[in-house]
């Protein structure tokens, strides 16, 4: 599909495809770094209640 179309049609077609494709890369891309940090802050957050856990345990001991 390198080559000029004889139809501008199909050349409109072509380029939509290739406009559709990209916004599909760039959505997939945005989905796959949500994800990443998602994973990230719900391990910060169990870090964070496992620490607070441990202060609330040891004011117990008191």
């Amino acid at each position: 599909m390198d080559q000029p179309q004889a139809n501008p049609g199909l050349a409109r077609i072509d380029a939509a495809l290739r406009r559709i494709e990209a916004a599909a890369r760039a959505r997939a891309a945005a989905a796959e770094s949500l994800e990443q940090r998602h994973a990230a802050l719900r391990a910060s957050m169990a870090e964070a209640i496992t620490a607070l856990d441990q202060v609330i345990a040891g004011q117990g001991d008191d």
